[in-house]
């Protein structure tokens, strides 16, 4: 199996972007949003996956090492799905702690990061913890789950 190398750049711009959203960006939230968007990165041998759910329903899936899921927030049940994440993670901010840092996860690893008006608040696991059911964060794992379970659908509804 290969070896995650560097990440891609367009993966570093665009979880970048993610990472550095603001209120003003999305538009039309109210201005007591408290999770701006969630981004969940899980470490694998090849490649670190990416999920990102913005508050406004825009969702992607990238890899570190090139490639993902653009656009899914154009149709409705990944932009629904996208909403229970970010409504999970607002309800999560009690578990999340505030972090200055955003790095990638190792493999096996989960890192789940609420973006908030006012910075950060992240949290780590393994992923197989938090698969279980039994981790204080897996109903949020569970949310971008679901999420990743409609960018697959829509997907493979495209045509060929």
């Amino acid at each position: 199996m290969p070896e995650r190398g560097e990440p891609a750049e367009i993966y570093t711009t665009l979880r970048g972007r993610a990472l550095s959203i603001t209120l003003a960006e999305l538009g039309e939230l109210p201005a007591d949003s408290p999770v701006l968007a969630v981004v969940m990165d899980t470490g694998y041998p090849e490649a670190v996956a990416t999920l990102i759910g913005l508050a406004d329903g825009t969702t992607s899936l990238y890899f570190s090492n090139g490639g993902g899921m653009i656009g899914g927030g154009e149709h409705p049940l990944d932009a629904e799905a996208t909403q229970r994440l970010v409504n999970a993670a607002a309800g999560a901010i009690g578990r999340l702690s505030p972090e200055s840092d955003v790095p990638l996860p190792a493999n096996g690893m989960t890192h789940l990061t609420a973006v908030t008006p006012n910075g950060w608040l992240s949290a780590s696991a393994a992923e197989a913890e938090l698969g279980s059911g039994e981790h204080e964060l897996s109903d949020l794992f569970f949310a971008a789950q679901d999420v990743i379970t409609e960018l697959r659908l829509v997907e493979e509804q495209k045509p060929g």
